[in-house]
């Protein structure tokens, strides 16, 4: 096992030092290359050509919609857990909140009867969310480990029960008829409409990449080596003169903000948000993406996020012998994650810290058997 261990390490490692290598222009050229992939994805005209790639029992373009909310989610977590170190089993709580701040302010069923449009709701979801996640971390963010990850538990749960109970936030019944984002086209069609997902999927894609753009600016700042050392010894950097609790506050508003981001766009398409939406296992779900691509990288928990929201819907529609696999798929989605754990603890691709940090343990487990 450990040989295979090692295979797949050095086979990653030497990929790694190529594309690290490789002249800038042709990082671009990549990088471009990519993004028109993603870009050109839910076209029937060319996902025709990627063989079993595409969804079978359900609309691929919609499939790619729910895969990008992941991403988004995924990178926007990654801020709290994979940057600053900071557990978070309750992430999904702050999606909630965008969504149903768009909800309230939006729908017609809203006790509020504002009937704002989307685009008017969004900065005030946001500006809401940024302020749940400030609220919940200046009480608990003196806590660490284990005991962080129970408060940011009990906050998801806290959100679920008051949309479920509350007659304001309307329980099961929710709120329908969300306006969805504007735009039409030269003959008045709306862009955004309810048959097709695409226009929605290329929204969310060009937000995550502003969004990857900021992450990825302010993991290179002052911020961002503030979080390195707080997810390092976080004692260490206290005694170094970081101010911990406000980076770590940094963290936790700036995650919300993009959980935040992702439930109003999915408030805006589905046109309909009800308390169903918010089981724990949505927030398990994502913390797994982070993991499984890479903890503190980017790309990783791009990938991560991908991957575990294609592994689910892939298996819809699908039958084996008769059964339905997509009754299973938590089933195959747990299996990966053992797989994973045993070969790539670390990730599919981690930072090099912390790739770095593996390597050295292997080779003490090594020498010490």
């Amino acid at each position: 096992m450990t040989s295979v261990r090692e295979w797949i390490y050095s086979g990653r490692h030497a990929v790694g030092e190529r594309w690290h290598n490789a002249p800038r222009w042709m990082r671009w050229a990549v990088i471009a290359a990519v993004i028109v992939f993603f870009y050109a994805l839910p076209n029937r005209e060319f996902y025709q050509w990627l063989g079993p790639i595409p969804t079978t029992g359900s609309n691929f373009g919609q499939v790619l919609f729910t895969i990008s909310i992941y991403v988004l989610l995924a990178v926007g977590l990654n801020i709290v857990v994979g940057f600053a170190g900071l557990l978070d089993l309750g992430y999904f709580g702050f999606f909630a909140v965008g969504a149903y701040t768009v909800a309230v302010l939006t729908s017609p069923s809203s006790d509020l009867k504002t009937l704002w449009p989307w685009l008017l709701a969004l900065p005030v979801a946001l500006v809401l969310t940024m302020i749940s996640g400030v609220m919940l971390g200046t009480p608990t963010l003196r806590l660490r480990g284990d005991y962080l990850a129970i408060v940011t538990l009990g906050f998801a749960e806290m959100i679920r029960v008051a949309a479920t109970s509350s007659e304001f936030l309307k329980g099961q019944r929710g709120f329908n008829q969300i306006p969805h984002p504007p735009g039409s086209y030269s003959d008045g069609k709306p862009i955004f409409g309810v048959l097709d997902p695409r226009p929605y999927y290329w929204l969310v894609l060009t937000l995550i990449i502003l969004v990857v753009i900021g992450v990825r600016n302010l993991n290179r700042s002052r911020v961002g080596r503030a979080w390195i050392s707080i997810r390092e010894d976080e004692d260490a950097a206290q005694l170094m003169g970081v101010p911990t609790f406000k980076f770590k506050l940094w963290a936790f508003a700036s995650g919300a903000f993009i959980g935040g981001l992702a439930g109003a766009l999915f408030a805006g398409k589905q046109n309909f948000v009800s308390s169903q939406n918010l089981e724990l296992l949505n927030s398990i779900i994502i913390l797994a993406a982070v993991i499984l691509g890479g903890s503190g990288n980017i790309v990783g928990a791009i990938v991560g996020g991908g991957l575990v929201a294609y592994m689910i819907e892939r298996f819809r529609g699908i039958e084996f012998f008769g059964v339905e696999l997509y009754e299973y798929r938590f089933m195959f989605f747990g299996l990966v994650l053992v797989v994973m754990m045993i070969f790539r603890p670390q990730g599919l691709i981690p930072n090099r810290r912390r790739a770095a940090e593996f390597k050295d343990r292997r080779k003490e487990v090594i020498v010490g058997g």
